[in-house]
């Protein structure tokens, strides 16, 4: 089956909503790829080995191996893709012996499933490296590679903490939960329930809790709310909807609910979080 090659560039970043990938099927690159899952869920295949991937989970490619995205849902998904060669962090980070941070990425573990609080603190760091790669301010090269280094640091030492490497193409994710996380992407904004969904997927309640969370590292509820509020962010900043439509919009039936639900996951109230990150506006 033919790979298509790409020539890496010394540092790229880009966040985008997508129903499909513009890159060929398959390729490779001679770069470091981070692939983190905003919201949705696909699969993805790096070399022999295929993933279920829900959205707050990290996967990292190493030079030439060769992958693809694969959306089987035709839903929209969102994602933010990392691409650097080695040599934007040689002058300003040495290496030696005992420590080389990217030694990770040819450790064969690429899946790496995050919890609430490291999603928070990712997404943040990402957020930080778009608008310093985007608005290009005084010394934003050198901030860049500082932020970069601390998340190859994250990622070095989660990497520490995972199971060995599997070799045989098994998948991280239950194929039912997987099922399951699809439905959640899609009608998040409907009223769900533990026994509602256990019953559609016909499990019993006691063994899908515990399913679900060996899979995605998230209870039920701890799931949806973050699908929730990540939709309820985008329309926080990309509409003109009241906060009192977004939350309803978003599945939440009680504003005081979905206030203290938002102010738990991103650190701020609806209202100070579209205040902080109102688009630009071209006069």
């Amino acid at each position: 089956m033919e790979s298509n090659f790409y020539e890496a560039s010394k540092f790229d970043i880009s966040r985008e909503r997508k129903f499909n990938t513009s890159m060929p099927s398959r390729h490779y690159h001679n770069g470091y790829e981070i692939f983190y899952l905003v919201s949705g869920d696909i699969s993805y295949f790096i070399e022999d080995k295929s993933y279920q991937v829900v959205g707050g989970a990290l996967l990292i490619i190493n030079m030439n191996e060769i992958h693809k995205l694969v959306n089987s849902s035709k839903e929209s998904f969102e994602r933010i893709t990392l691409l650097f060669q080695e040599e934007f962090l040689e002058d300003m980070f040495p290496y030696n012996d005992s420590f080389h941070v990217l030694s990770s990425f040819s450790s064969g573990k690429n899946f790496m499933p995050l919890n609430g609080q490291e999603q928070s603190m990712i997404e943040k760091l990402f957020d930080k490296m778009i608008a310093e790669f985007i608005k290009q301010p005084p010394g934003y090269e050198y901030y860049l590679k500082t932020l970069l280094f601390e998340l190859l640091i994250f990622i070095y030492r989660k990497t520490s903490t995972l199971p060995a490497a599997e070799h045989n193409g098994s998948n991280p994710i239950n194929k039912k939960i997987f099922e399951i996380v699809d439905y959640l992407n899609q009608h998040y904004h409907e009223t769900q329930t533990i026994q509602g969904v256990s019953g559609k997927f016909f499990i019993s309640p006691s063994y899908f809790c515990k399913m679900f969370r060996e899979n995605t590292g998230f209870t039920f509820t701890e799931y949806l709310n973050n699908v929730r509020i990540k939709e309820a962010r985008q329309l926080l900043t990309g509409s003109t909807l009241k906060i009192a439509d977004v939350a309803e919009k978003v599945g939440f039936e009680s504003m005081t609910h979905f206030g203290r639900i938002f102010k738990d996951i991103t650190g701020l109230s609806p209202l100070k979080y579209r205040q902080t990150n109102k688009p630009e506006m071209n006069e």
